[in-house]
């Protein structure tokens, strides 16, 4: 008899010890029977049913309906639908179903009062105005708090409200375990930004995440770009997860359909990305640790790499760059180290552009075809410098990373890439101080440089698996 992969159970990533194991997903945009978002809703939701162990709870980052109308009976309809029918098969009882606001549920002030009439087991704990839109929910030594980022009493989409949610983390501050979950991104996702559309707007998305950093927040769940992507803003995790069902809108090639299942423990966050055959596309274990024995000093100049392969979503590959910047008045590029094959433009260039020295990475995984940039730090003219730059196979391109010393939180450069070190295939020569073209191209104006190479094959506790 052939074995229907589809009703396997999948395996559920599960705390080392006391924690949490839950499934985070959002934008679905359905709730009208027939509609094409009904059958790919359905794909995702036939995946989480799979999981075993079952979720302890479900969060879903808006988007569920379309949404968007006029008529407050349509929209009753909508939430009914999606509520009833196709979420019809989830025990609300057994495993909670927490939601945030979005563009399509909550976009004015009739939608606000019909999404709070619809899910009335909403906690009515947020702040004066928003009771049942933002909410917290303590579930032991993990404190979720929703929070609603297109507030009407605020201006709409891409406004949120920040002092309530330094008040409750302040007051929670004994909770082991603190994530924020909102619909729209903080930081620009895959090179689409675009102030109050598609990210919250500046004066609220700065404060926002200094609350996050000083709370000691694990990570921000968002959705509403349709992708799944992770990056890091000094040591906080933003988690975009928007592939519940809205497929005909998803970068073909690219982006896939896909529901987050994840897990915290005293030893951190991890999560496992499940598409709609219940294949684990990507994955994180996060904080990372960095393996101190681990470094080798690079010769200057060239010389073989003595990094073997790509680096995959199992495997990290970390740079540490000390010595003393160019003087004032340097503009040109000036190499840190670039990798590349003999006979080819380099793959991979990490170095200084521009006047204020910036630190840039720059990624061309194919041959004749525009290279994608990743940008850092400025450093400051004759100052010593010591940066760390972390390139991480399995979070896209948010995985190229930095900080200036061991003390400092990791910080995802700035991108305009949908992909990331996961498609550099490991060239075979790297160049220290200069070029791939010798002593005097492009090479680093400053003194006393010095760089050591880490490679590290990461740990899930999970095993690698087809459905």
């Amino acid at each position: 008899m052939r074995d229907d992969h589809t009703s396997r159970p999948i395996t559920s990533l599960l705390p080392r010890g006391a924690g949490h194991h839950f499934v985070v997903y959002g934008d679905a945009c359905s709730g009208v029977p027939g509609a094409p978002h009904e059958e790919t809703f359905a794909a995702v939701n036939a995946v989480l049913r799979r999981l075993k162990p079952f979720p302890e709870f479900i969060a879903f980052l808006g988007d569920e309906i379309v949404g968007l109308s006029a008529s407050p009976d349509e929209l009753r309809a909508q939430w009914r639908y999606w509520l009833d029918r196709e979420m019809g098969w989830l025990d609300r009882k057994r495993t909670p179903l927490w939601h945030t606001t979005s563009n399509h549920g909550t976009y004015d002030a009739m939608s606000e009062s019909i999404f709070k009439e619809m899910l009335p087991d909403i906690p009515r704990n947020g702040p004066e105005g928003q009771e049942g839109l933002s909410y917290w929910v303590r579930r032991g030594d993990l404190l979720l708090v929703f929070v609603h980022t297109l507030w009407t009493g605020l201006g709409g989409e891409g406004h949120v409200e920040t002092e309530w949610l330094a008040r409750v983390l302040r007051e929670h501050n004994d909770a082991s375990h603190k994530l924020v979950l909102g619909h729209h991104p903080i930081h620009p996702v895959n090179g689409f930004s675009g102030p109050y559309q598609r990210e919250v707007g500046p004066e609220h998305g700065a404060i926002f995440w200094d609350v996050l950093v000083h709370n000691n927040v694990l990570a921000y769940f968002c959705s509403h770009i349709l992708a799944f992507d992770v990056q890091v803003h000094r040591g906080v995790l933003q988690i975009c997860t928007a592939g519940a069902g809205t497929a005909h809108r998803m970068p073909e090639g690219i982006e896939y359909l896909h529901c987050v299942q994840a897990c915290v423990d005293k030893e951190g966050l991890r999560y496992q990305v499940l598409d709609t055959d219940g294949k684990m596309r990507e994955r994180l274990a996060w904080p990372i640790r960095l393996p101190e024995q681990r470094w080798t000093r690079l010769p200057d100049g060239q010389s073989n790499s003595p990094i073997s392969a790509g680096i995959d979503s199992g495997r990290l590959v970390a740079f540490r760059f000390s010595g003393n910047a160019a003087p004032p008045e340097t503009a040109g590029a000036q190499t840190l180290v670039s990798a590349f094959d003999l006979g080819q433009q380099a793959s991979l260039w990490v170095g200084l552009r521009g006047p204020d020295q910036r630190l840039c990475a720059i990624i061309a995984p194919e041959p004749g075809r525009s290279p994608h940039y990743w940008l850092g730090p400025s450093l400051l003219p004759n100052a010593p410098f010591d940066i760390e730059l972390l390139q991480h196979g399995g979070m896209g391109p948010g995985g190229l990373m930095y900080r200036r010393d061991q003390s400092e939180r990791w910080t995802s450069l700035s991108a305009a890439s949908p992909w990331g070190m996961e498609r550099l295939s490991w060239p075979t020569h790297l160049s220290v101080g200069c070029g791939q073209r010798g002593h005097d191209h492009m090479r680093f104006l400053g003194t006393s440089l010095a760089i050591s190479v880490l490679e590290n094959r990461l740990e899930m506790q999970a095993a690698d698996r087809n459905p």
